[in-house]
């Protein structure tokens, strides 16, 4: 049976479309907010009863919809924000498709009121319910700006309404999308009441410190106490904001936000470049959180690929992964005691509760048992320790770095002076805030790996010949990539040439890589290239290699270490980069203030 082709209605048309635009109650307020954004409004407020699914209210201050454009705002394809196709290639505001109020008047009851001017009686409302998609116009008083109202969602489509979870699940989904609106926008004042009660109530952020306290209110306080802030300009690309330290990381992938041009976006190669960046200092299986924010001209990113806008593609991808990566890499490397970066401090109101008295032989190991007399002796000792560089004898290997002490003013180092050792296991020091506790393995791990690779970049990646020489199929398009990215594969230590149309020879590869898969090695970064312009693989296998071996070149739990080897790795660890965490992401110090012990002990109450 032959099927003709015929046009569809227009109120079919709509509900298509409101299919891709129109998922649930958040997606309506998306489109509302990014629409009320546009209109350059200074307060949103918006008033949800059920979840959203009946009703939805969005009412701004922006410059409203002039009265004879009102009835066709609710067309499709109707739109003040693009005009021709280069305006499409360089899309400077959120919205600009002008589907959506189409698409949310077919599957509602919708009502549409706006004010294009300073006259408080003046305003008109354009109505409209997905049953015959007519257009009703009338006055309305309103002031200035817009307010949309969306009641009964789906209520003609109930086979989507049936997909919609509990209100609770949807109010969820659509506070979030409120909250990635707040982030983006700091000076704007929002406001979310759910079935009558204020959820969120946010003046707008004018500074430093007031756009701190609205992250801080979103995402909670925990994550700006544990964040380093990102600022760094080049060329025309701009990366600002905040990333938690690599202790503060998630079981998931719910504190990540990431703005491109003030709009929030998921990007397979942003999320490879910042999982890159927390390679070398992430527990394995965790996620790390942020909030940041990519500036660059508009016409280098194209945000016309999908029709909710979540996804973007970028004009120089690579460009853009080696901008995001090398920022934050260096920002995270540089986290080190006394640098500023927030220290981990554990829970006090949980160790409280375990800090009853108990029998039994206590850890604390002193250091060569000290008597009185060479108690101060070592006091003395270490008023000298830091006059001069001092080489440790033995075979602890540990080098102390020369620090000059006033003698008027002695300042105390960040990560403080070494008092004893407990079981064998952890450095107890004191320093100006009170108490530090340093996993001392953990610890020497990280100096170890890092001086490793620091000897392994001076000298660069060191090839072997292969006695055989690899023969891999490949698909034409990577036997094109490798002959393309010679150079690139070159300076990862493969030496790759094209032996057929379909065919890879590998002659070469890094020796600390001679005896791994050749062919999937080469396969992986292949495909690294294909997908991001880069591969990290080789230096990431590479760096396996020489944390492990800097693990069992580390000093190992219960060895016995006198004071002046424990203070000398206390200032190698505030010398070397990343070395608040081991390598394999766990924290190698903590610190307890004053006021923390106190609180442990109860004192001052």
């Amino acid at each position: 049976m032959t099927r003709r082709i015929r046009s569809l209605d227009a109120r079919l048309a709509n509900q298509i479309a409101a299919g891709e635009v129109v998922e649930r109650p958040a997606s309506v307020v998306k489109e509302a907010l990014e629409n009320s954004l546009d209109a350059e409004a200074t307060r949103i407020d918006i008033d949800i009863e059920a979840g959203g699914s009946k009703l939805i209210r969005v009412r701004d201050n922006g410059f409203g919809i002039a009265a004879e454009d009102l009835s066709l705002a609710l067309a499709r394809h109707a739109t003040s924000k693009i005009a021709s196709i280069d305006d499409l290639e360089a899309v400077a505001t959120l919205g600009f498709r002008g589907e959506a109020l189409a698409s949310i008047a077919s599957v509602s009851r919708l009502s549409l009121t706006s004010n294009a001017t300073e006259q408080v009686n003046a305003g008109i409302c354009a109505s409209s319910e997905g049953r015959d998609m007519t257009v009703n116009v009338r006055p309305a008083p309103h002031p200035r700006g817009t307010s949309l109202e969306v009641r009964d969602l789906f209520y003609n489509t109930p086979a989507r309404r049936k997909f919609l979870r509990t209100e609770k699940t949807e109010f969820g989904h659509l506070e979030e999308v409120v909250k990635r609106q707040a982030l983006s926008r700091p000076d704007v004042a929002f406001s979310l009441t759910h079935n009558g009660r204020v959820v969120h109530g946010l003046a707008p952020a004018i500074d430093t410190a007031t756009r701190e306290r609205r992250v801080a209110s979103v995402v909670g306080p925990a994550f700006m106490e544990q964040a380093v802030p990102i600022e760094r300009v080049a060329g025309d690309l701009s990366l600002r904001g905040w990333v938690g330290l690599p202790t503060f990381s998630r079981s998931q992938a719910d504190l990540q936000y990431f703005f491109v041009n003030g709009r929030v976006i998921r990007d397979k190669l942003i999320a490879h470049a910042i999982k890159q960046a927390y390679r070398d200092v992430l527990f394995h299986g965790r996620h790390p959180a942020y909030v940041l924010f990519l500036e660059l001209e508009p016409s280098r990113v194209d945000v016309n690929v999908h029709p909710t806008k979540h996804e973007v593609r970028f004009r120089d991808g690579r460009e853009i992964h080696g901008f995001i990566f090398s920022t934050l890499n260096r920002a995270l490397a540089e986290l080190r005691p006394g640098d500023g970066s927030p220290a981990i401090t554990p829970n006090v109101d949980t160790a409280l509760t375990m800090a009853a008295p108990t029998q039994g032989r206590m850890g604390l190991l002193m250091p060569d048992a000290p008597t009185a007399g060479q108690f101060e002796a070592q006091r003395d000792a270490l008023a000298h320790l830091y006059s001069r560089p001092q080489t440790v004898s033995g075979d602890r290997g540990f080098v102390a770095d020369a620090m000059t002490m006033s003698s008027e003013e002695q300042d105390v180092p960040p990560l403080g002076f070494a008092i004893a050792q407990l079981h064998g296991v952890y450095i107890l020091a004191q320093n100006a805030e009170g108490m530090v506790l340093v996993d001392m393995h953990a610890a020497h791990e990280r100096i170890t790996y890092e001086r490793l690779k620091a000897m392994r970049d001076d000298v660069g990646i060191r090839t072997q010949p292969l006695l055989v020489p690899q023969s891999i199929a490949v698909s034409a398009r990577e036997a094109s990539l490798a002959v393309d990215a010679n150079e690139s594969l070159q300076s990862l230590g493969l030496l790759v040439e094209q032996v057929g149309e379909e065919q890879l020879l590998v002659r070469e590869v890094p020796i600390a890589l001679a005896h791994a898969n050749v062919e999937q090695l080469l396969r992986d970064v292949l495909s690294d290239l294909l997908e991001y312009g880069r591969s990290d693989r080789i230096t990431a296998h590479a760096d396996e290699l020489l944390s492990t071996m800097a693990c069992h070149g580390s000093v190992r739990a219960n060895r016995r270490l006198t004071i002046p080897e424990m203070n000398a790795l206390l200032r190698d660890m505030e010398h070397t980069e990343r070395s608040g965490q081991c390598n394999h992401g766990r924290p190698t110090w903590v610190q307890l203030t004053m006021t923390e012990l106190d609180k442990l002990f109860l004192r001052g109450r």
